[in-house]
């Protein structure tokens, strides 16, 4: 009975120290949106096709900011809703992974693919792993968890 209360505890001790949110492609309405871990939705993206980019909604339908491709510096690069530069997105083959820098190009985070997991792992400018995505074929959806 010891072993089981200390298993239980060990059990609501580790799906306590991470959240999960995750995000789901909505065909009816043409986007991705982003959920928190109660299941409310906090924003939306769509592609805008007119403008070659995708943007970012919050619930309210007030864009917060977009992507836009530079296939010049070949890097997905993010501007806030006024147009201001945010940071960008690039693909660092050396390393095989994708790098996040801020907008004075401080490296955030990278993302680096796990074969063996099948799911991004999601590592902090110091190299710590901080979490990581994972697609559920199950849900059809993709599932972010952070430590």
């Amino acid at each position: 009975m010891k072993t089981f209360f200390i298993f239980i505890m060990l059990l609501s001790v580790c799906t306590n120290t991470y959240s999960q949110s995750y995000q789901k492609y909505n065909k009816f309405l043409n986007r991705t949106e982003f959920y928190d871990s109660d299941g409310n939705m906090t924003g939306y993206a769509k592609r805008n096709d007119f403008l070659d980019r995708t943007e970012y909604y919050d619930s309210d339908g007030n864009m917060k900011s977009y992507q836009k491709d530079n296939t010049f510096l070949n890097r997905k690069e993010t501007y806030d809703s006024d147009g201001n530069p945010k940071g960008y997105e690039k693909q660092n083959d050396f390393l095989n992974r994708k790098e996040v820098y801020d907008n004075d190009g401080n490296l955030k985070y990278t993302k680096k693919w796990n074969d063996f997991l099948d799911r991004y792992d999601i590592f902090d400018s110091d190299g710590n792993q901080v979490g990581y995505r994972k697609y559920n074929t199950f849900l059809e959806r993709w599932e972010y968890f952070d430590y």
